[in-house]
């Protein structure tokens, strides 16, 4: 049984720091690995997706040079290091895995679609 927690979530005032953790179990280490987040009335969006074993990874333009996908095979965690943050950066923020391990395009790694298992989510809060 495939399953995935987030933690790390926080309040931060404008330009702090947090990082995110996804740690899973039931699965191999060759996977993608999604980031997405959902701000109150908007629809969930990618943020960001690494290729487990690899270390392939995508990110949405809006986030690109702030935030950083590193993993830890061993825990079979993968940490998402958010800095300069914004407060539209304010959502609740989940993590995805799938089946498919293969070579995949940044549409794809960044779509709901392509995965099949969520995370409960960890909320994020920037103030300005």
């Amino acid at each position: 049984q495939v399953q995935l927690v987030e933690s790390g979530g926080d309040s931060v005032q404008a330009g702090g720091s947090l990082r995110l953790s996804c740690t899973g179990a039931g699965f191999t280490d060759n996977r993608w690995m999604g980031w997405f987040r959902q701000a109150p009335g908007k629809e969930r969006e990618g943020v960001a997706a690494i290729r487990t074993r690899f270390g392939f990874t995508y990110y949405a333009d809006s986030v690109k040079g702030r935030f950083t996908l590193s993993q830890d095979n061993a825990k079979n965690t993968v940490y998402l290091q958010m800095n300069s943050l914004k407060p539209e950066d304010t959502a609740i923020y989940y993590c995805a895995t799938g089946w498919t391990s293969t070579t995949i395009s940044s549409i794809q790694a960044l779509a709901e679609s392509f995965y099949n298992y969520w995370g409960q989510g960890t909320q994020v809060t920037v103030s300005s």
